[in-house]
């Protein structure tokens, strides 16, 4: 199974955007997202260092919600990342 982590972007530099989730930041290609534009600000799903889709902040939180609910259920500890 492949999982895809919500991120914001905080700087875009052509087809590399400087991305952050939960006090973590990573370079991204946005070679895959070539004929959408984006900014900083904006919410992409990122695999193995991609950004395969845009998407709004609330599906974004709606995704960190499900990763929170699953690690509770394995090790008891929200927020856990």
């Amino acid at each position: 199974m492949c999982l895809a982590i919500p991120m914001r972007i905080v700087a875009v530099d052509g087809f590399v955007a400087r991305c952050e989730a939960r006090g973590v930041e990573r370079e991204v290609s946005l070679f895959l997202l070539q004929d959408e534009p984006v900014a900083a600000g904006d919410y992409v799903m990122v695999h193995v260092g991609y950004a395969i889709q845009k998407v709004s902040e609330a599906d974004a939180r709606a995704t960190w919600g499900l990763f929170d609910e699953v690690l509770e259920g394995i090790d008891g500890n929200p927020g856990h990342a």
